[in-house]
């Protein structure tokens, strides 16, 4: 099961990620950064989460579109 951490602090909502991943981030409707959707979210934390196997490479695809590289996926 692959970690997942945003660094939010650096998001430009770009919306890459919640678009070609949309099972796994979001957009967060207060500041507009992407965020770990609740239910994979590590310890209540927005920016880290456990992705499921089966969305290794949706979590993955996300992390390499991002054109700030603040997806980090291990």
């Amino acid at each position: 099961m692959p970690s997942v951490t945003i660094d939010r602090d650096e998001c430009i909502s770009c919306g890459v990620c919640w678009t070609s991943c949309p099972e796994f981030f979001e957009e967060n409707p207060d500041d507009g950064y992407s965020q770990v959707l609740d239910q994979y979210r590590a310890k209540g934390d927005p920016g880290r989460g456990e992705a499921p196997d089966d969305l290794e490479t949706c979590v993955q695809d996300a992390a390499d579109g991002c054109p700030v590289e603040i997806i980090h996926v291990s």
